[in-house]
């Protein structure tokens, strides 16, 4: 396998074979985001992808059971390449039982219903989508690129297509100023969208984004510890999820949770309850523990 660059995968893709079919993100202007900055967004060539699917179901003896589409966005390829890459998945690895990818709503809402169900029919069956806050003053800010109606007309899009869809939210986007409202907002827009599962992670601030020149400039201030647990607190108790996991286990938390939502819903708000109560650092994550 030809890697370009650092990779990066959900946590959830861990057991998952990752296959590099775009270099980069199409996007790539989220002043949060360092993962692309040092990357030009391109996507591979046929030969390019073929011959990497080919030296992993020789090394494997084709025994994959699920793969990961990476960079940031491989849905913006063309419709006919991903349908051919998916093809050749499928006959290289005939134990394969699923294929996830990362997209974001530009790139969703840019295939058709029929184009994305034909996909799924190719074993395509989970998406990654990042929407980070349902504020849009602070989608603004971030520059990230769309709408809260973009993100909700794509998230149906995917659910109608018969995928599982996975969202990620931020905490702490909104910073200090807005950071109550911040997680409000996405709430309302997690429950218009009723994702199979989200992912909240803590905005960590990475030298070398136009977030951190921001902060630097006083321009923005990230929440406090209990505030970010505060924040998900409001969005839990706000949830009017229907069985959708609900995980803040990624290792940039100061408290991790995981939730099968509405079961677990006022058992959730209560430990979260008791941890900011507490006002105790000893209650989260050290800081040497934490990473992106």
């Amino acid at each position: 396998m030809n890697y370009e660059g650092r990779i990066i995968r959900p946590p959830n893709e861990a057991d998952s074979l990752i296959l590099q079919v775009t270099v980069g993100c199409s996007h790539n202007r989220c002043t949060f985001c360092p993962a692309y900055i040092e990357k030009k967004f391109r996507i591979k060539s046929k030969e390019e992808i073929f011959s990497d699917i080919d030296d992993a179901a020789l090394n494997t003896c084709g025994d994959v059971r699920r793969i990961f589409l990476c960079d940031g966005d491989p849905l913006i390829m063309k419709q006919d390449l991903l349908a051919e890459i998916l093809d050749r998945l499928l006959l290289k690895f005939p134990k394969l039982l699923r294929v996830g990818i990362y997209a974001n709503a530009k790139s969703i809402l840019r295939k058709s219903g029929e184009e994305l169900k034909g996909l799924r029919q190719k074993k395509l069956s989970i998406v990654y989508m990042g929407l980070e806050s349902g504020d849009p003053q602070t989608l603004e800010f971030v520059k990230k690129g769309a709408t809260i109606d973009n993100m909700v007309d794509a998230a149906a899009r995917v659910r109608n297509a018969g995928m599982k869809l996975n969202v990620t939210v931020l905490l702490g986007l909104g910073g200090k100023k807005r950071s109550r409202v911040h997680a409000k907002e996405t709430i309302k827009v997690l429950n218009r969208m009723e994702p199979n599962h989200i992912g909240a992670l803590t905005l960590m601030v990475v030298p070398g984004t136009p977030l951190y020149d921001h902060q630097i400039k006083g321009r923005f201030e990230l929440p406090g510890k209990f505030e970010l647990v505060n924040e998900l607190k409001i969005m839990i108790e706000g949830s009017d999820l229907k069985n959708c996991l609900f995980f803040s286990n990624h290792a940039s938390n100061y408290f991790p949770i995981q939730a099968r939502l509405p079961r677990d819903k006022e058992k959730i708000l209560a430990e979260l309850e008791a941890v900011i109560s507490s006002d105790d650092d000893r209650n989260l994550r050290d800081e040497f523990m934490r990473g992106l």
